[in-house]
């Protein structure tokens, strides 16, 4: 199809325009070849006549529809041109808030001058492992490609990011490191990524500034290579900059700064650190003032230099080295205020002793006197003589500046040295991603010597731009196998040779900077003789000789040649120089050591590749001029080099480009200016990207892809079974010119333009076929309605009809009968009428007369009625007011006089406090007073009592008057003796006589009080009436706020009971939170301790050479194995495989929950030692008692006591020895100094072994004996026993006769003492034996005891020095001290459970024996007596075996746990065992082995089988982790395990459910609270992994399940989609479905089930797996516009609908599940609604209750019509929806986290499965178990 013939009526098309560039217009009529007008309409309704051009004829262009604006991809346009490129990426930016859009290969982002939350660690793990098409642009896209290629091709990556100043390079490449640094992780510990993060903030302060475009502008180049290992995982980096802008260190323009290094020292001045510095604020510096601008909105310079510093340490650079840094900046600001005087026109000088020069002379540590001379004169050289020269003033001020720059541009080399070096690995680098962040084009009203440099690297790095794009447009060609022809593109070869090549401007600068008189104006001039008018891209402007234009790529720049030779020499004077070496300040001759070697064109360390090594050349002896000449190198040429070994970089790498936009000059948030845009768009290379795509086949489609969008194209005998040839077939159809479109072997390849003319079609024949629907309906509709009303119609006629002939009759007979009815009627009518009306006029008069009588007596009664009540009412008011007004008054009165009296009163207390000694008089009347005051009815008794105290007082008074006279007399006769004490005397007289005054004048006050109290006698009565009155009143308010209290109460109640409940809810909330806070902990504790034993293993694989003897387990391995074995190492026995030791210098700090934990084992074991203490006294006590019982018997004979002296003599020899060996084993346990001591082969164990080694063997001889005695009696009684009845009487006589003969013999009688005797022995050997124990065992506590003493001031001291700080070396030595000691209290327990295991099993032997032997006796005297023996013989009794009752338990041997534990679980395959046997059997047996260790009374066994199996669940899991059958197994076994410990706990809690059976079989000895603790942790660990398993297989899952694929066909369709192709909606073999989904769920559900594991439990992974599948479909909603439409909305409820049914299929609706896909149901419920009117606003925000304000807005800006008849969202919309939602409070986060994990709780579940029954099946291999 021809161009010309889409510009039809109504038809969209773009023209030019000053203001707004391009504006949209629509045809008003046909255009037909030859017009040489078109008629068009602009959007704001304004016709216009567009000309065409005549010379070229060109047609404006296109408009593309409105289905494909605002798309992803800009390729994806059907029209491929400036102002298609210009509108997508304004409705993007402005409608959608979208800052990224691709462009091909380019990823373009706007700077949106505003902070968008699209950049967290959600956001980043959500790119990651994406492919860069299915989602949406971004720079973590690009990220990700870059990365995901480096890893796919074994290719080195680059990421160029370029752009004008403020348009966001900076942060976009610190995105992308972030992103590399987030996603890859560090190959070592050293934490690389976080360094390479942190050179940011070090290189912003020196390389960044303020300029009038951008708050943070880079003023320098810079390019980052960060490096991966063979894993890919970061392990360093390295940093190339260019072109620092050192002109801004001494000047900057108008609203401009300095670099923010100087600004953050200046903040930070007031520091102690910085006090030597001498700074002050920015404006007291010449170099900081002159923008006039110090200070950036939002910035605090303090605390940025705080992050500054910071990073340097990160870094690496020391304290020192810091403030080196710091010293030499702040001498760079003082140098910029050392100021010149002139001596003359030549010449001059600096004002003595110049403060500024001598704080930088101070600073630098140079000579202050050599320093001002060289600042003032120069030396000139020549080939004979050596001159010294003075400067003028102008010239040493530019020496100054120069020597400022060049100082600052050294120290800047010299940081980015020191940073490589910290990133430096020395780890062989694999791999590297390269980001380069530097200056775009740049043309200003002034462009000088850096915008030259500037541009010329853009045009280099457009050249490579060009050339990789239209090497993949070919590539793409190529690959698909269609014919091509060379695309015509822009070659900006000629303009860099212009630059760069011989004689070129960089040439002629150099060249010119060599001649000793060269000037920029002959500069200029020999420009303009060599390239003008012979070069098109030269030009000279007209008005100027000092300038010249250049013709880059993107514009024509005017570049002003005042300046150039000066910059690209960067003169500095040697002699200042020399004099900055020579400094005492060591670090500022390290800057100039790069003046003596080779200066390479770089300016920082390369990552250790050889194109890119710095090769340090000393300097020869012989050739002096060498150095000079090298330091000659021009900036010209330095950036020359470096920009071409750039270029080699970015060509040996695979590049990525991200060009930055800046959309407004004024820094406004989401303000596009289509002009700035434009600019930057064509200098950029955007444009001539989507140029060289227009010119060939940019649109592209698959087939399946074309085939299901246009379908509706198709006729059904087109489709056939090849899809590729069925495409084939209907494009030859529909676009008759095949140049326009070719077929690739996967793809469909179409001319600009073709798609929009498809889409016409398509959209065509939809419009159609909905008119034809809407036609056949609305006439199907009109028709029934007509023909039901047609009927309807003549049905109420018929009726109507009928209904009207039968009224009209009977209206003719009524009016008959009528007439003549009336004529008789109206006659009698109006006779009776006359007569009612008469009669009834006579009775009216006659009541109205009487009404009106009566009323008129009524009135005047009333109204003497009414005067009686006026008056007595009149008079109650006036007496009731009068009442009133005078008790006010009389209230008035008393409250006066009360303050009257009151004033009094105090009055005469100050009176009163002059007299001391009468102050006691006056207690009782104030007494009185207040008696008065509080009871009225007591007033004359009192006032009685008054006067008797006062006649009292009166008599006391005159006593002490007598006393005090007989005093004065005493004094007088003791004047007479001691003349000291006349004075004395007078003054005690003076004294009394003030007293009489006193007493006379309290006198007359207490008359004066005496009638007051009267006075106020008769007020208080009065009061007293009042105040009744007042009760009264007070009792009847006092009813009436107890009511108002009662309702008060009520509401009260009801209040509280609201806030119960919402306190209740949020506690659960609370709870919640605390159990998933807990949880995360302990994932987190998982995750370490796996990293741990990894860690283990590594060192064990390093250090794998064992020393040779036994070595113990090293005491903080407890900690390390498991937080929550708590005191499980304990358990361990000697049977276990012993443990490599650490030497102890590399041991670990003691970690500070295992000292308290051990503190605790402690307690517990004194407490258990205790017990057994007790034991001990009690059997002691039963001993004696039977000992006691033996002497009441009587006395034996002579023979006897000879045996059991001889017996006694031994047992003595025997406890000598016992005691012996005691005092060695005491001496051997004293002399222990160190944990080796009572380790195994120590001298003590040793001694204890032995010891408990000659116990045994003497119990073995003990029990020989006895054996031996007990045979000799069976024998006796089987010779003694009589025959049958049947034998003859000669052989009972001959037994007879042999028994008397026995008898007479007394050998039975000696039997009988001889096993006495043996048990007497065996008993003082028990005692001895015990008695020995018992000391060891005192001994023993009393060093617990000290070991005890010891740990507390140990753990004292560790608290103190807790407080201290890290690097303390005393930390240390504690530390270690405090593991000796920690592992001395582990032996000595150890020690400790060895004995009392010898002493439990003494014990039991002691029974054993005890008991045998009482048997014994008992049946030897029944069997010598002799009236049994003649009487009653005795015969065999034959004792029938009883079936065996099992107890539940099952019995092990201690050697057999290894075996047990590897048998069932180590080794156990899960899916066999749950197919074969029962739920939860491995949990049973191990559960039924407890309860034996449990019965025995083996706390060894409990604590090491517990231990052990959960040290081999764990093995198993890590192990086997990823698989989902062995985690659901184990997770289901430990929580079984975990509730048999539980159900069997004795707790009447979990006794409720149980049987009688099951209550007997609880555990008896153990209680196992803290071990259900430790595998209630564990399940929560399974259950974690178990939820990070079925995350790992659901993931891939669920976008294309949920998103993608298209459940309901032909609902959705599919829009063109760009380069970047997004993975296929069309279901394929290899793609997921939702029923991948549901049979994975399925899976689960069943594995689950068959492993037996809990209900809850299982609803608990349900809802996980369901907010798992709900929060990533969102996530990937959020980012994805193209998923964002109604028919997708639509396919989502679908599939989320499929999901309820299968929870509904499952019985899991009540799980909790469904709730969790409610934010996604609400999503789609989004998509569909309308969005118009306010009420459609109103209807949204009610209904979007669980999405969050920020996703709500996102979709509405992601909301893009998939087909011509849906609408977009308006911005006005989305407006009104963030107003109605500001008051909201709900997080901003966008994504939803869908790495969290619901708390999971564990109820409790009993079982009824009885484990007496529980059989134990063969295939397990668990023969060495006996069921007891």
């Amino acid at each position: 199809m021809a161009a010309s013939e889409l510009y039809t009526k109504f038809a969209r098309v773009w023209i030019p325009d000053p203001e707004e560039v391009w504006k949209s217009a629509e045809l008003l009529k046909d255009y037909k070849p030859g017009d040489k007008v078109l008629l068009l309409q602009l959007e704001e309704g304004k016709d216009l006549e567009y000309r065409l051009d005549p010379k070229t004829k060109e047609l404006p262009h296109l408009r593309n529809p409105d289905i494909l604006v605002g798309e992803n991809d800009l390729t994806a346009l059907s029209y491929l041109h400036e102002p298609a490129v210009l509108h997508n990426l304004r409705v993007r930016f402005i409608d959608s808030k979208l800052i990224y859009t691709y462009c091909g290969i380019v990823l373009v982002a706007i700077n949106p001058y505003e902070q968008l939350p699209i950049y967290g660690e959600d956001i980043i793990n959500a790119y990651s492992g994406q492919n860069m098409g299915d989602m949406d642009p971004h720079i973590f896209a690009v990220a990700e490609e870059a990365y995901k290629q480096m890893a796919r091709d074994e290719r080195n990556q680059s990421i160029i990011v370029s752009g004008e100043s403020g348009a966001g390079k900076t942060v976009s490449a610190k995105y992308a490191m972030r992103y590399f640094a987030t996603v890859s992780g560090s190959a070592s510990e050293a934490n690389v990524e976080e360094k390479v993060l942190a050179s940011n903030p070090i290189m912003e302060s020196i390389g960044n500034a303020k300029t009038t475009r951008n708050d943070n502008s880079s003023r320098f180049g810079k390019y980052i290579e960060i490096g991966f290992d063979k894993r890919y995982r970061i392990i360093g980096a390295n940093m190339r900059t260019y072109l620092l802008e050192k002109s801004r260190v001494v000047f900057q323009a108008e609203e401009e700064r300095n670099y923010h290094i100087f600004y953050q020292l200046c903040a930070s001045a007031k520091l102690p650190e910085f006090k030597m510095l001498r700074l002050g604020n920015a404006d007291s510096f010449h170099y900081t003032k002159q923008g006039g601008s110090p200070m950036i909105e939002g910035v605090d310079d303090a605390k940025e230099m705080a992050h500054t510093r910071q990073a340097c340490t990160l870094l690496g650079i020391s304290e020192s080295y810091q403030m080196g840094i710091f010293r030499i900046l702040a001498g760079i600001l003082h140098l910029g205020n050392v100021g010149f005087a002139s001596r003359d026109s030549d010449s001059c000088t600096i004002p003595p002793k110049h403060e500024p020069l001598i704080i930088f002379c101070d600073l630098m540590g140079v000579d202050y006197e050599e320093m001002c001379h060289w600042l003032c004169h120069r030396k000139l050289a020549t080939a004979t003589e050596t001159y010294i020269k003075p400067i003028s003033k102008l010239q040493a001020t530019n020496a100054r500046d120069a020597l400022a720059k060049h100082i600052y541009a050294k120290l800047f080399s010299w940081i980015v040295d020191h940073v490589n070096q910290a990133l430096h690995s020395a780890v062989k680098q694999h791999s590297f991603i390269g980001v380069l962040d530097i200056y775009g084009f740049e043309t200003f009203e002034i462009n000088s010597f850096e915008q030259f440099c500037i541009n010329y690297a853009n045009e280099k790095l457009q050249q490579q731009f060009n050339m990789h794009v239209f090497k993949l447009e070919q590539e793409e060609y190529m690959k698909e196998q269609i014919p091509w022809t060379l695309i015509d593109f822009y070659d900006n070869q000629p303009c860099i040779n212009l630059i760069e090549s011989k004689l070129g401007i960089l040439d002629l600068l150099d060249e010119e900077c060599k001649m000793p008189k060269g000037t920029d104006d002959t500069w200029a001039q020999k420009l303009y003789n060599t390239h003008l008018n012979k070069c098109a891209l030269f030009e000279k402007p007209r008005m100027s000789n000092k300038a010249f234009i250049i013709k880059h790529f993107a514009d024509k720049v005017e570049y002003q040649c005042e300046g150039f030779l000066e910059k690209n020499k960067d003169t500095v004077f040697e002699e200042q120089i020399n004099v900055l070496k020579s400094s005492k300040f060591k670090m500022l001759p390290e800057l100039f050591q790069d003046d003596e070697k080779a200066i390479s064109p770089t300016s920082a360390t390369s990552s250790g590749r050889t194109p890119l090594t710095r090769v340090p050349v000393k300097p020869t002896k012989g050739r002096p001029g060498q150095m000079a000449k090298e330091h000659k190198k021009t900036v010209g040429h330095q950036f020359r080099n470096s920009l071409h070994l750039l270029m080699e970089t970015l060509n040996a790498t695979t590049p990525h480009y991200v060009r930055c936009i800046k959309p407004n000059d004024f820094k406004f948030p989401f303000t596009f200016d289509e002009k700035r845009a434009v600019q930057q768009l064509r200098a950029c290379g955007v444009l001539e990207t989507i140029r060289i795509s227009a010119a060939g086949f940019p649109s592209r489609w698959t087939y399946q892809e074309f085939f299901s969008r246009y379908r509706v194209l198709m006729k059904q005998k087109d489709v056939l079974g090849d899809r590729k040839q069925t495409c084939k077939n209907v494009l030859e159809k529909l676009i008759l010119d095949k140049d326009k479109y070719q077929f690739g072997k996967t793809k469909i390849f179409f001319r600009a333009g073709q798609v929009a003319y498809l889409e016409k079609l398509r959209a065509d024949k939809l419009r159609a076929a909905c008119i034809r629907i809407q036609k056949t309906i609305r006439g199907w509709l009109l028709r029934k309605k007509y023909l039901c009303m047609q009927r309807a119609a003549i049905t109420v006629q018929r009726y109507v009809r009928g209904y009207q002939a039968r009224c009209y009759a009977k209206f003719l007979r009524r009016t008959k009968a009528a007439t003549t009815i009336q004529k008789y009627w109206r006659m009698y009518v109006v006779r009776r009428k006359y007569k009612i009306q008469r009669a009834a006029t006579i009775v009216l008069q006659s009541y109205l007369r009487g009404y009106l009588a009566r009323n008129r007596y009524r009135k005047i009664l009333r109204e003497h009625k009414a005067v009686i009540i006026q008056k007595r009412v009149r008079g109650w008011l006036a007496r009731t007011h009068y009442k009133r007004t005078m008790q006010a008054i009389i209230y008035l009165q008393c409250c006066f006089r009360r303050m009257m009296a009151k004033r009094e009163l105090k009055k005469l207390k100050i009176e009163a406090r002059s007299v001391e000694r009468y102050k006691k008089l006056h207690i009782g009347m104030e007494n009185k007073i207040m008696q008065l005051q509080r009871k009225v009815d007591e007033q004359n008794k009192d006032y009685k009592c008054l006067m008797e105290k006062l006649t009292n007082l009166e008599g006391v008074y005159n006593s002490e008057t007598e006393k005090l006279r007989n005093d004065v007399e005493r004094l007088q006769l003791s004047e007479e003796e001691a003349k000291v004490a006349t004075g004395r005397v007078l003054s005690l007289q003076e004294e009394i006589a003030k007293l009489r005054k006193d007493l006379e004048q309290t006198r007359s006050e207490k008359k004066s009080i005496e009638e007051r109290a009267d006075k106020y006698k008769q007020e208080t009565e009065q009061l007293v009436s009042t105040l009744k009155e007042e009760n009264t009143l007070l009792k009847q308010e006092k009813e009436t706020l107890n009511h108002l209290i009662v309702e008060q109460a009520k509401e009260m109640t009801e209040t509280m009971e609201r806030k119960l409940v919402e306190e209740t809810k949020q506690l659960e909330l609370d709870l919640n939170d605390e159990r998933l806070r807990y949880q995360n902990l302990l994932n987190e504790f998982s995750r370490l301790e796996e990293r741990y034993d990894d860690l283990k293993e590594e060192m064990t694989l390093m250090l794998n050479v064992p020393k040779p003897g036994h070595k113990r387990t090293d005491s903080t391995h407890s900690s390390n194995e498991s937080e929550y074995t708590f005191s499980s190492e304990f358990a361990e026995t000697e049977d276990i495989a012993p443990r490599t030791e650490e030497p102890s210098e590399k041991k670990v700090p003691l970690d500070m929950s295992l000292f308290l934990k051990l503190q605790k084992r402690v307690t517990e074991l004194e407490q258990e030692k205790q017990i057994m203490q007790d034991e001990l006294d009690r059997k002691e006590e039963q001993m004696f008692r039977s000992k006691a019982k033996e002497e009441e018997r009587p006395p034996i004979r002579g023979a006897e006591l000879e045996y059991e002296s001889l017996k006694r003599q031994e047992l003595e020899s025997e406890n000598k020895k016992l005691k012996n060996e005691l005092n060695e084993l005491r001496k051997a346990l004293s002399e222990k100094s160190a944990p080796e001591v009572t380790a195994p082969g120590a001298p003590a164990y040793r001694v204890l072994m032995e010891q408990l080694t000659s116990v045994s063997e003497e119990l073995d001889v003990r029990k020989e004996e006895v054996l031996i005695l007990r045979s000799q009696l069976v024998s006796q009684k089987e010779a003694i026993q009589p025959k049958d009845d049947k034998n003859t009487m000669t052989d009972s006589t001959i037994l007879l006769e042999d028994v008397q003969k026995m008898k007479d013999k007394g050998e039975i009688a000696q039997a009988y003492i001889g096993l006495k005797e043996t048990n007497r022995l065996l008993e003082s050997q028990l005692q001895s034996q015990k008695r020995s124990h018992e000391n060891e065992a005192e001994a023993l506590r009393g060093e617990i005891q000290s070991l005890k003493e010891e740990n507390n001031r140990q753990q004292q001291l560790l608290a103190q020095n807790l407080q201290l700080p890290p690097e303390a070396r005393i930390e240390a030595s504690l530390q270690h001290e405090i593991t000796r000691l920690t592992n001395e209290n582990l032996d000595l327990m150890e020690q400790l459970e060895k004995q009392d295991k010898t002493v439990r099993k003494l014990k039991k032997q002691l029974k054993v024996f005890a008991k045998k032997i009482g048997e014994l006796e008992v049946g030897q005297m029944e069997n010598i007596s002799p009236g049994q023996i003649i009487d009653e013989p005795i015969r065999p009794v034959n004792i029938p075996r009883k079936e065996k009752d099992f107890q539940g338990m099952l019995e092990y041997k201690r050697e057999d746990e290894q075996k047990l534990v590897k048998n069932l679980i180590l080794e156990l395959k899960p899916r066999g065992v749950a197919v074969n046997l029962i739920p939860g059997l491995p949990a049973y047996i191990l559960f039924m082995c407890v309860r034996h260790a449990d019965y025995l009374n083996d706390d060894q066994k409990v604590r090491s089988l517990l231990t052990s199996t959960i040290n081999s669940i764990k093995k198993v899991l890590k192990k086997r982790g990823d698989d989902f059958e062995t985690v659901s197994f184990w997770l289901s076994n430990t929580c079984r395990f975990l509730h048999c410990l539980k159900q069997y706990s004795g707790e009447e809690g979990f006794m409720k459910h149980n049987t009688s059976r099951q209550n007997e079989h609880c555990l008896t000895n153990f209680d196992l609270a803290e071990y259900r603790q430790v595998l209630s942790d564990l399940a929560i660990q399974i259950y974690q992994q178990l939820v990070r398993v079925l995350e790992n297989i659901l993931q891939p899952m669920i976008v294309s399940g949920m998103l993608e694929h298209e459940t309901i066909q032909g609902v959705s369709g599919v829009k063109p989609t760009g380069l970047r192709k997004r993975t296929s909606s069309i279901a394929d073999e290899g793609t997921y479905t939702l029923d991948s989904i549901l049979r994975q769920l399925n899976s689960f559900h069943s594995v689950m089930c068959q492993h037996g594991m809990d209900p809850e439990l299982i609803k608990q992974v349900v809802k996980q797996m369901f907010y798992i599948v709900g929060a990533i479909t969102l996530n990937n909603l959020l980012l994805r516009k193209d998923m964002c439409s109604w028919s997708k909305g639509m396919q989502i409820r679908y599939n989320v609908s499929q999901l309820e049914e299968w929870l509904r299929d499952k019985n899991l609706m009540n799980s909790g599940a469904k709730e969790t896909l409610e934010p996604l149901i609400q999503a789609a419920q989004l998509l569909q609604v309308k969005k118009k009117t306010d009420d459609d606003a109103e209807a949204i925000c009610s209904m979007c209750n669980a999405l969050t304000t920020a996703q709500i807005v996102k979709v509405l800006n992601l909301y893009t019509p998939v087909n011509e008849f849906e609408e977009r969202v308006s911005v006005s919309f989305i407006r009104t929806i963030q107003m109605r939602l500001r008051d909201r409070k709900d997080s901003p986060q966008l994504l939803m986290d869908a790495k969290h994990i619901f708390p999971v709780t564990f109820p409790f579940n009993p079982s009824s499965l009885a484990l007496e029954t529980i059989q134990i099946p063969a295939s397990l291999g668990l023969g060495f178990i006996a069921r007891v």
